[in-house]
Order: structure tokens, then C-alpha cells, then sequence
């Protein structure tokens, strides 16, 4: 097969390449991480008010576009699967840069990350208790399991996993393996601006606005996490419960990832995802051998089935046919936050690529990543949906007031080990965040800098400034961590602007890739290849 000329990690990724950062992507993104902290220091229930109204007013008018973006995204990606351009290879190696396992494991860990482990044990329960939309069972019915799921696998299944890293992904990995163009957001828009993208304060401005979303993005579940692990070291073992433990927490964490950041993919990063996958796998052992085993198989092949067979229903679904409440803090607010990450994510997912092939590529993070998810929140929600069932607890006043740090305590300690399941389940917790805390430090230091292997110091700018950002939040209240969790929704606003053109230009690089890998003869159609 054909070859760059030269690797990657030696050809000038651009001339517009800087080794400590674009001074309007720094300026842009650091500014807002700044605007926003001293609004909220001055005005608090301004910026929740600014924030909330505009978290409403996009769900409302742009909450179907958003769920449109990702159907398309999936569907086109799975055509691309399964024709003749999937069998080229990314970055023109004949073998992979990463094992198997390790490639998967960061996947799994970068891409499901915190946000995932968060809402598995609550989200299914609450789906359980409170009927979803798209069905008519009778809440906390047997017939209401399936359902359940069902509701759950929608929000973080293929549609999610597709939009993270499928056709953007294959875009990004021609643009820069094969032309030499930088791994930024600014490459996805390069096949319709051309270079009047690559240059200026134009492609500057296309960068800030994705790393502002992943930001938003990555200080909440960093937040999330210090108030889930001091509420639960406070109920499991008695330790004092307050911002004192929760700075501690946060400076562990900190620590942890900006660590695993600074050594880099093929230590620092693969080391903590393997670590996480090891860990998982154990819980998940535990739980399904000495839990509800025969309630969780069940649960999980009607709960699967359900969801292929109502999947078009849940995903069009829209505030014409469900309450406005529920489509803004469900569906479309998960949708907006995997679209608000989608650049970054394709970044990274090209970045440890290389050697892949576009069908491994897809298929691993559309298609695999989120039967893993599904098997997973079957685990901890389906466990949850049998004691909730059974009487065991009951947390429908908890849910109903979306403390999930709650219902995740409550059912670790439900499962088989009691309080050492739910210490284990806080470390996992723990270490998704942390693994989602060095993906995303290094991917917005590669797109300040232009460069694949960005300097140190900026990937331990980023990583500590997140820290930082979620410690001055929360001393102020937990409430404006989830404020800024709300912004992420209408940073989608650009972002989505951002993936929209891979939609037709990810087929296009796939098919370009295929030809110069002497895989096909198809008509070249590529704009400015």
C-alpha cells in the first residue's frame, strides 16, 4: 500500500503551527474560562438566569436539528462501514500504532468517561419511575424494565458514540496524515473554505468555540465527581462532607490527570485506561455472577431489543409529542453535550489511530463502544430497576430531584459487597474522570498549538486551569457547575456547524484515502484534494 512520504510526527502538521498556542485560540478560550468565573463571582443568579434562558430557548428551536445531525451522522457512517473505501488505512501504516486492547480501552474510557458512569446506576431507575415519552407502561411496572433501558441506550448509544468519532474522525485523519494539515476543528471546515479557514481569526474563532464546549464539557463532571465521592466518603466511611474534602478531592484528581497528560498517549493515558478497563471489568464481573443474574440477562436482551425496535421513535421524538421539560434535560441536552465534545473527540480518536482502518475506526467507536455502554448501564441501572422493583430502596423523590450522586451511592451499596462495592465503584468513577480530564488536556493543547505532539506546558495549563475552574465554582455552590453543564448546550450552537459539513466530506475523505491506497477507482469528487 502507498505511504506518506515522510511521518507524521516529522512533517510540519501546518505553517500555521505554534508551539505554545494560537494567541486567538488562547485569547478566546481562556477569556471565557476568565468572563465566566468573575460573572458568577459578581452575579450569580445572573449568569444562571442568562444561561438557563438560553439553555431553553435552544432546546426548544434547535433541539431537532441537533437530534437530525446525529441520525445522519450515524447512518452515513454505517454506509461507509460496509463500502470498499472502509478497508484504507489511517496515516498509510500497514500495522497499528496501538494494540488492540490498548486502542479500545481509550476509546472506552475517553468517550463514555465520567459522564457515563454518572448517570448508569440513575438514569435507568429514573426512566424506570417516571415513564418515558416514547411509551405507555405503567411506572415502576415489570413491563416499565424494557422501556427503561430502552430510554437509557438511546441517550448514550450509537447515536451518541457516532457523532464522537466516526466521520469526523476520517476526515481529520486524511487532512492530516495525508495533506499535513493540523489536527483542529478549523480541518473539518477545511474541504468548504479551504485555506481562508486555516489561517487568521477566522480559523482561530472555529477553535476557541470547541474548546470553550469541551471545557463547559469536562469542569462539570470534574465537579460532579468531587461532590459524588465527598457525599459518599462521608456516608461510607464518616469523613467530614463539605468544600474542605471536596478541594482535596479535586487536587488528587488533578494531580492524577494532569500527570497522565504530561507522559502522553502511550504512557500517562493508556496506562490510566487500561487501570480503569481492568477495574470495570472486575465490578462488572461481581455484579453480574454474584448480583440478579438472571433479572439482568433478561433485562438487557429485552432492554437491547426494545431499543432497535423503538429506536427511530426515541430519536425523533420532539417537544410536539413530549413535555418541552423532558426533551430540554434528557434527549436533547445529552445530544448537545456529545456534539459540544464531537471536534475534540474526533481529534483525539484520529490521533491514536494511526494504522487503523476506516472500518475498525468506525465500527469500534459507533458500533462496539456502545454495546459496551449498553452492557454497562444494564449492570448498575438494571441492578438498580431489581431493587428499586423489589422494594429494596426507593428512590423516586431523589431522582425526581436529579440527585444522581445519590442513587449511584445507593445502589453500590445495594450490590453484592456493599460499602467495598461502592468505595470500588467512587475509584472507578474516579478514574473515568480522570481519564476523561487527560484526553481532553492534551486534545485542546493539540488544537492551541497545531501540533500532535503539543508541548508539555500546555497540556498542564489546560489540565490544571479545568481544576481550577471547578474548585472557584463550586466554593461558590454546586449549583454553577451545573450551570455551566447548561452552557455546553448552546455552545453546540457552533460546534454543530463545525460537524455538519463531514456529513457529505467524511465519504468523500474515506474514498480519497482508498484511492491513494490503490483500493479503488472511484471518480475523485474531493473538494481541494
Amino acid at each position: 500500500m502507498s505511504t506518506p512520504d515522510h511521518p507524521s510526527s516529522e512533517r510540519p502538521t501546518s505553517r500555521h503551527s505554534n508551539r505554545f498556542g494560537d494567541p486567538v485560540v488562547l485569547g478566546l478560550s481562556v477569556g471565557f474560562v476568565v468572563l465566566f468565573v468573575v460573572w458568577s463571582i459578581i452575579d450569580v443568579d445572573g449568569v444562571a438566569a442568562a444561561i438557563g434562558n438560553g439553555f431553553a430557548w435552544t432546546a426548544a428551536m434547535l433541539g431537532s436539528y441537533f437530534q437530525l445531525l446525529l441520525l445522519l451522522t450515524f447512518f452515513i457512517a454505517m454506509g461507509l462501514a460496509i463500502s470498499p473505501a472502509a478497508s484504507a488505512r489511517v496515516g498509510g501504516l500497514d500495522t497499528p500504532e496501538l494494540s488492540t486492547f490498548k486502542w479500545l480501552s481509550i476509546i472506552m474510557c475517553t468517550l463514555l468517561a465520567g459522564g457515563g458512569v454518572f448517570f448508569a446506576a440513575g438514569e435507568p431507575v429514573y426512566h424506570f419511575v417516571v415513564t418515558p415519552p416514547a411509551f405507555d407502561t405503567e411506572a415502576g411496572s415489570v413491563e416499565a424494565v424494557a422501556g427503561a433501558l430502552a430510554q437509557s441506550f438511546m441517550h448514550w448509544g450509537f447515536l451518541a458514540w457516532a457523532v464522537l468519532g466516526s466521520l469526523t474522525a476520517v476526515v481529520l485523519a486524511h487532512s492530516h496524515y495525508d495533506k499535513g494539515l493540523p489536527l483542529q476543528p478549523r480541518t473539518l471546515l477545511y474541504p468548504v473554505f479551504g485555506e481562508r479557514v486555516m489561517g487568521g481569526w477566522l480559523g482561530g474563532v472555529v477553535d476557541a468555540c470547541c474548546v470553550i464546549a469541551v471545557v463547559a464539557g469536562t469542569v462539570g463532571p470534574i465537579g460532579f465527581l468531587a461532590t459524588q465521592v465527598s457525599f459518599g466518603l462521608h456516608e461510607l466511611v464518616g469523613t467530614a462532607e463539605g468544600y474542605g474534602t471536596q478541594l482535596v478531592i479535586l487536587v488528587v484528581l488533578g494531580a492524577l490527570y494532569v500527570t497522565s497528560a504530561a507522559t502522553g498517549i502511550n504512557k500517562g493515558i493508556q496506562l490510566l485506561s487500561r487501570l480503569n478497563v481492568f477495574l470495570a471489568l472486575g465490578i462488572a464481573a461481581v455484579i453480574f455472577l454474584f448480583g440478579p443474574t438472571l433479572f439482568l440477562t433478561n433485562a438487557y436482551l429485552q432492554g437491547f431489543g426494545e431499543y432497535i425496535s423503538s429506536f427511530l421513535a426515541m430519536a425523533t421524538m420532539t417537544s410536539e409529542t413530549a413535555p418541552a421539560w423532558w426533551m430540554q434535560w434528557w434527549t436533547v441536552f445529552f445530544f448537545a453535550w456529545f456534539i459540544g465534545y464531537g471536534p475534540l473527540m474526533a481529534i483525539f480518536v484520529a490521533r491514536i489511530s494511526r494504522g487503523r482502518t476506516i472500518r475498525q475506526m468506525i465500527l469500534a467507536v459507533a458500533v462496539m463502544a456502545p454495546i459496551a455502554t449498553t452492557v454497562w448501564f444494564t449492570l448498575l441501572g438494571g441492578s438498580g430497576i431489581h431493587y428499586q422493583l423489589t422494594e429494596v430502596f426507593d428512590l423516586t423523590e431523589a431522582l425526581n430531584n436529579f440527585q444522581f450522586d445519590v442513587a449511584t451511592l445507593t445502589v453500590a451499596q445495594a450490590l453484592p459487597g456493599g460499602t467495598f462495592m461502592a468505595l470500588a465503584i467512587l475509584l472507578l468513577t474516579t478514574i473515568f474522570v480522570a481519564t476523561t480530564g487527560d484526553s481532553m488536556s492534551y486534545a485542546i493543547a493539540v488544537v492551541c498549538t497545531g501540533h500532535d505532539r503539543p508541548h508539555v506546558g500546555v497540556r498542564v495549563f489546560w489540565g490544571v486551569s479545568m481544576s481550577l475552574m471547578a474548585a472557584i465554582l463550586l466554593y461558590m455552590g454546586s449549583g454553577q457547575i451545573g450551570v455551566l453543564q447548561q452552557f455546553i448546550v448552546i455552545t453546540a450552537i457552533p460546534v454543530s456547524l463545525v460537524l455538519l459539513p463531514s456529513l457529505w466530506t467524511g465519504p468523500q475523505a474515506a474514498y480519497a484515502m482508498a484511492r491513494q491506497q490503490g483500493l479503488t477507482t472511484r471518480p475523485k469528487v474531493i473538494v481541494n484534494d
